[in-house]
């Protein structure tokens, strides 16, 4: 998708960094869902779920939004990349948000 020259060919050396970065987005990523899963009601209710998907909502549509302003930190991505991760945010952050507005008044 085009994350970038430098990036691909770090990962032809087999740069660690890459791989610890990824296990870190990974790990957060799946913290945010298991505190929907919480709100949800699918697994147990977890200590301020509501200000947790509140923040995580704000997160990803903020990624969404803001992503003419990071183009220029980041030139080595291809427009594609960028049109496809903001929209892939703009997304979940809705879905969250939306989620999170159906079940506020019982977390």
């Amino acid at each position: 998708m085009g994350a970038g020259e430098r990036v691909a060919r770090a990962a032809e050396r087999g740069n660690r960094t890459l791989t610890l970065a990824t296990l870190g987005i990974a790990a957060v990523l799946a913290l945010w869902a298991l505190f929907a899963l919480s709100a949800a009601g699918l697994v147990a209710q977890l200590p301020l779920t509501r200000w947790v998907l509140l923040a995580v909502s704000a997160v990803y549509l903020a990624r969404a939004l803001a992503f003419p302003c990071l183009r220029s930190a980041f030139p080595g991505n291809s427009r594609t990349f960028w049109w496809v991760s903001s929209g892939i945010c703009l997304i979940v952050g809705a879905l969250h948000a939306s989620g999170l507005a159906r079940v506020w008044s019982s977390l």
